[in-house]
């Protein structure tokens, strides 16, 4: 098991002197020793380097390909989305939905949206953009707008006016079906656009998202 988390080498060394990253693969490591066949993982990745994070969500994708059910707890959205084939959203402790990921995005196709990015690019076009006939919500992501709507195809041309209007140059326009994030969102009966500076201060621990890696069966 050392050898298959990356910790051979350490065999030796006293595990008060890990890493966060190695202590949760070597936590992983003690769970599965036995090989069980239901695994349950409490929020396995947060606060670890990028290396040590992918190591561990390639591990839980070969267990899961070996037969193993594992239940899975995060606040990490997308990482729910790609590793679950059930995910169920929960709500001040209780589930609120439970389907795959797909399907849970399907129910909420009012939440679909077009990202573009100009330039210049500024703040300066926030509430222009907001006032677009068809956009519920208008949102900065970076260097990018993405604009909240139930009629991408409408309002693809719409953007490309506002652009020639004010001189602006379109980088890129692509537009998204809704994302788990959105979903989640929705569900919890929070405002799309709001809630990540909200969470960059406080992680609300009432809401959360608990994913299932099915066992193939």
């Amino acid at each position: 098991m050392l050898g298959t988390f990356g910790l051979w080498e350490k065999r030796d060394v006293k595990v008060e002197s890990f890493s966060k990253g190695m202590r949760r693969r070597l936590s992983i490591a003690m769970a599965i020793i036995h090989k069980p066949a239901l695994l349950f993982l409490d929020e396995p990745t947060p606060g670890l380097d990028a290396q040590s994070g992918r190591a561990i969500l390639d591990l839980i994708r070969q267990l899961n390909a070996e037969g193993k059910t594992i239940f899975l707890t995060t606040h990490q959205i997308e990482e729910a989305n790609q590793l679950c084939d059930r995910v169920a959203i929960i709500n001040h402790g209780q589930i609120a939905a439970i389907d795959t990921p797909e399907r849970l995005k399907l129910a909420f196709q009012r939440v679909q949206s077009v990202e573009v990015a100009f330039e210049p690019e500024g703040k300066a076009h926030s509430d222009a953009l907001a006032a677009i006939p068809g956009v519920t919500t208008a949102v900065k992501m970076g260097d990018k707008w993405r604009l909240y709507t139930k009629d991408p195809s409408v309002l693809l041309p719409q953007v490309m006016d506002y652009a020639k209007s004010h001189g602006l140059r379109v980088v890129s326009l692509s537009t998204l079906g809704p994302s788990l994030e959105d979903v989640f969102l929705e569900i919890t009966g929070q405002q799309i656009g709001t809630v990540r500076h909200e969470a960059q201060e406080s992680e609300p621990r009432q809401k959360g998202m608990r994913g299932r890696r099915g066992d193939g069966r």
